[in-house]
């Protein structure tokens, strides 16, 4: 996954994420926009096979790099936790 942040201040920043697709970042933007201190979150991809995806992040008393770690952290944990249910389900 690559990396670039195209613009940032204290509450707006854009970011390309290469490498990836809506799998990713529509459950990043879900988890983003659950945080009341994000106003608004989303991503635009401008073609699938010729541009990377865009994420855009707005926040009110809060800097958007700390939202979207803590966004990306509950996601892993999402997706543990649906990992360990599918496991023992699947076991039975």
């Amino acid at each position: 996954m690559k990396l670039k942040v195209i613009d940032k201040t204290d509450t707006e920043i854009r970011i390309e994420i290469g490498d990836e697709s809506h799998t990713l970042l529509n459950s990043l933007k879900t988890l983003l926009l659950s945080d009341p201190r994000v106003e608004l979150a989303t991503y635009h991809i401008e073609h699938p096979t010729i541009t990377e995806p865009i994420l855009y992040v707005k926040t009110k008393d809060v800097d958007p790099i700390v939202a979207i770690k803590e966004a990306s952290d509950r996601l892993v944990e999402v997706f543990d936790e649906f990992k360990n249910v599918f496991n023992n389900k699947a076991s039975m």
